[in-house]
C-alpha cells in the first residue's frame, strides 16, 4: 500500500506497519504554525493573506519533521496538496467558509474516502472506504483539507496510545508533543499529538470514556465530548453505541466551537459572561492528583473567582460506585455486537475473529480474547462472569440513576457546569506498562462518569505543570444538550487562563 510519499513496510511478528518518509523542514517565510489558530487560518485564507496550498504544505512538512511522535498512520501528501490547490483556484473573494482551506487530521477509526481506515489494528490495514463518514463530510463541506489519518490506541481500547502496530519513529507508541519519552494519551492519541505539536490546528477524534479529552489535556489542546447523539456516528469503528461519540479537537476552545458549528450547525458563539456563571467542584474528583495537577487546578479556580465566577463545592454521593456498575458492563458487552455489525456493514471483508487474531497490543489482545469475544466481564478472584446480566442491570438501573444524579446536581445547586482536572496526572512515561489496567483506570477516573451519563464535557488547557512543565487540563461538564453553552463558558475560561506556550522546537 504505497501512497502519497509513504513507503509502507510490514515487518515483525505483530505486523508492525512502518511508514518511511523524507524528513523535510518547512519553507522559510512560511506560516508560523506554533501561533496559528483554526479561526485565524480560515480568516487569513479567506482574505488572501495566506493560500491553502502554502498552509497545507507547511503542515505536511512539519508532520514529516516530527516522525518520532508516531502521530500518523497515513499522510496523504498528494491528495491534500491537490485539494488545497483546487480550493485556492475556486476560492471567491469575500465568500468565506468556516474551515475554508484549513488542514485538519482525522483519527484512523473514522472513515475517509480513499484512505485506509485501520482503527489502529493490523487486520484493517488494507481496508480503504469508498465514502467519508458523515462527520468528515461535514468538515469537507465547511472547506477543510484532510492531510492524513492519525495513529491511536489500538481499536480505541486504551488511554496511553502505546500501539506497536504502526510507527514512523524509532520507538513504538504515539509520543507526547512536549516530551517524546511520555504518552500522548488515548485513544485519540495521534490527533492530540499532531495538534499539540502544532502540525495542524484542528482534527477529529472519538471519545468513549475520555478519548478526546485526555490526549488534549496531556498535549495542550481543547476538545469537546458532545452530548451523545449530537453528531452522526456512521462510518466510525465502534466500541459502544451507548457511549461512543466523535469529538472535535483543536488548539483553542474557540476553534473547537468552529468545528462543532461545521458538524452540528448553529450561529457563531460569544464567550459567556464570567460574572453570571456558577461552577460546581466535586472534591472527590481531585483524588490521585499529582502535585502539578492539583496546583494547576486550584490556581485555575482562583483565576475564575477573581474574574467573577461563582465557584461552589458540591457533593455527588455514590458517583464512583454507580459508575463502576456501568462502564465496563456497557462498553465490553456492546463491543462485540457493535463491531460485528460495523465489519459487515462497512465492507471490510473480515470477521471479528479475524480482527482479534491480529491484534498487536498486549492489553487490547487480552481484553478482546478474554472479555469481548466470549462476552465476559472481570469477576472476583481473577475470574470472569457472563456480561449480559450486568449489562442489562446497567442499562435498566445504574445508568438512569447516574443520569439522575447529574441532573439533580446541576439543578439543585443551580450550576452552569461542574469543573475538575481532566486527567489526575501529567503524561507518564511511554512504554508497555503505560497501558496497564491501573493506568487506564487512573486516567479515566474523571472522564468516565460523564461518558456513561451521555452528557457533554469540554477540555480546556489550564497550565504547564510547575515542576514537570507538561500540560495540565481543566474540564467542565454540562447538562445534556448544553454543548453550545458549555463552549461559550469554555471560551470565557480560556481568556481567563491565557494560552499556553507551544512545545519547544528542540
Amino acid at each position: 500500500m504505497a501512497r502519497s510519499g509513504f513507503q509502507v513496510a510490514v515487518a515483525g511478528a505483530v505486523s508492525c506497519l512502518t511508514l518511511s518518509i523524507s524528513s523535510a523542514g518547512f519553507a522559510q517565510g512560511g506560516p508560523d504554525l506554533t501561533a496559528l489558530t483554526t479561526q485565524q487560518a480560515a480568516a487569513d485564507i479567506c482574505s488572501g493573506k495566506l493560500s491553502s496550498k502554502a498552509l497545507v504544505k507547511a503542515a505536511l512538512d512539519r508532520a514529516k519533521a516530527k516522525l518520532e511522535l508516531n502521530a500518523f498512520i497515513t499522510l496523504d501528501e498528494a491528495g491534500a496538496m491537490k485539494s488545497a490547490a483546487a480550493f485556492d483556484s475556486s476560492r471567491k473573494k469575500g465568500k468565506c467558509q468556516l474551515l475554508g482551506g484549513v488542514p485538519v487530521v482525522i483519527k484512523d477509526n473514522i472513515e475517509v474516502a480513499g484512505l485506509p481506515a485501520t482503527a489502529g489494528t493490523p487486520a484493517l490495514k488494507n481496508f480503504v472506504p469508498k465514502k467519508d463518514a458523515p462527520v468528515v463530510q461535514k468538515l469537507r463541506a465547511a472547506g477543510a483539507i484532510i492531510i492524513g489519518k492519525t495513529n491511536m490506541h489500538e481499536l480505541a481500547f486504551g488511554i496511553s496510545g502505546y500501539n506497536p502496530a504502526f510507527k514512523t519513529g524509532s520507538e513504538p507508541g504515539v509520543r507526547n508533543a512536549y516530551d517524546q519519552t511520555r504518552i500522548a494519551g488515548g485513544s485519540s492519541s495521534g490527533t492530540g499529538a499532531a495538534i499539540g505539536a502544532r502540525i495542524v490546528t484542528a482534527g477529529l477524534g472519538t471519545d468513549t470514556g475520555g478519548s478526546v479529552r485526555v490526549p488534549c489535556a496531556l498535549n495542550n489542546c481543547a476538545a469537546l465530548r458532545p452530548t451523545v447523539g449530537r453528531y452522526p456516528q456512521q462510518g466510525i469503528a465502534p466500541i459502544s453505541h451507548t457511549r461512543d461519540t466523535a469529538g472535535p479537537m483543536a488548539v483553542t476552545v474557540s476553534d473547537v466551537a468552529i468545528l462543532d458549528r461545521a458538524i452540528a450547525g448553529g450561529d457563531a458563539l460569544a464567550p459567556a459572561d464570567p460574572k453570571r456563571l456558577r461552577i460546581g467542584v466535586v472534591n472527590a474528583m481531585l483524588a490521585n492528583a499529582d502535585s502539578d495537577t492539583e496546583t494547576a487546578f486550584r490556581t485555575a479556580l482562583d483565576k475564575l473567582k477573581k474574574a467573577g465566577v461563582t465557584v461552589v463545592e458540591v457533593e455527588m454521593p455514590n458517583l464512583t460506585e454507580l459508575n463502576s456498575k456501568i462502564g465496563f458492563p456497557v462498553a465490553l458487552y456492546e463491543a462485540y455486537d457493535d463491531m460485528v455489525a460495523y465489519l459487515r456493514k462497512s465492507g471490510t471483508g473480515i470477521s471479528i475473529d479475524d480482527l482479534a487474531k491480529s491484534i498487536a497490543s498486549a492489553d487490547v489482545k487480552g481484553t478482546y480474547d478474554g472479555l469481548v469475544i466470549p462476552r465476559k466481564l472481570p469477576g472476583p478472584n481473577n475470574s470472569v462472569v457472563d456480561a449480559k446480566p450486568a449489562y442489562e442491570d446497567a442499562m435498566k438501573n445504574s445508568r438512569p440513576a447516574l443520569q439522575a444524579l447529574y441532573r439533580d446536581t446541576f439543578a439543585n445547586n443551580k450550576l452552569d457546569a461542574i469543573a475538575f482536572p481532566t486527567a489526575p496526572k501529567v503524561a507518564i512515561p511511554s512504554n508497555p506498562d503505560s497501558s496497564s489496567l491501573a493506568n487506564f483506570l487512573l486516567f479515566i477516573q474523571n472522564t468516565d462518569p460523564d461518558s456513561d451519563a451521555g452528557i457533554p464535557g469540554l477540555q480546556i488547557p489550564a497550565a504547564l505543570g510547575t515542576s514537570s512543565k507538561l500540560p495540565v487540563g481543566f474540564e467542565i461538564d454540562g447538562p445534556p444538550g448544553s454543548d453550545r453553552r458549555l463552549l461559550a463558558i469554555g471560551m470565557a475560561f480560556e481568556k481567563i487562563f491565557g494560552r499556553l506556550p507551544p512545545p519547544s522546537s528542540r
